[in-house]
């Protein structure tokens, strides 16, 4: 069933197509939430809440731009209500006092996607919020701003501060990888013991 038969089925009421496109679309959209959200009992009422609404605005998607980025849209600000009210934004934290310089991400790096979303998950709210929307949702900083109820300048400093974060733990997460993967001989034999 393509989503455009699905959106029509779901209009006219089917339970069965309703819950197809629940079934269809709820893995990638817990993704989604579990991106803005630490708890995962908080993006899955983000999630289950963003799906009320997606059934009850079904009527209001035009067919203008793909389905599932008109769910992702709901999604993300059902997480950003969500977040607002479990965990303060606290915009202007600056905690960036690590032994570790800032280096580029490399290929290198033995991190899977699990541990990227974990280093994800651990930046302070803000910071995590910003990246989020700017890198992979693709919002713009006026957006951001707009969404926020911040500046477009904080939006693109939170983006900043965020990429620098990451920057060190990704750094200090290879470099342990590195560490506990290579014997004393080889470490020494390449200067990083």
């Amino acid at each position: 069933m393509t989503d455009a038969d699905l959106i029509t089925a779901c209009r006219q009421g089917s339970g069965r197509a309703q819950k197809l496109l629940y079934e269809r679309f709820a893995g990638l959209m817990l993704g989604v939430c579990l991106r803005y959200l630490r708890r995962r009992e908080d993006a899955e009422e983000a999630m289950l809440g963003g799906f009320a609404k997606v059934f009850r605005a079904l009527d209001q998607y035009r067919h203008e731009g793909s389905f599932e980025g008109w769910i992702r849209r709901i999604m993300v600000n059902e997480a950003l209500g969500q977040l607002r009210r479990k965990e303060p934004l606290h915009l202007a934290i600056d905690d960036l006092t690590y032994d570790v310089p800032a280096t580029a991400a490399t290929a290198e790096s033995q991190l899977n996607a699990d541990d990227m979303l974990a280093l994800l998950s651990e930046l302070p709210a803000g910071y995590r919020t910003v990246f989020n929307l700017y890198a992979l949702e693709g919002y713009t900083h006026p957006e951001i701003g707009e969404l926020l109820g911040i500046s477009e300048g904080t939006s693109k400093s939170q983006l900043s501060k965020a990429r620098a974060m990451l920057q060190r733990r990704l750094a200090a997460a290879s470099q342990q990888a590195v560490s506990s993967t290579s014997s004393p001989k080889e470490l020494y034999a390449t200067g990083r013991y």
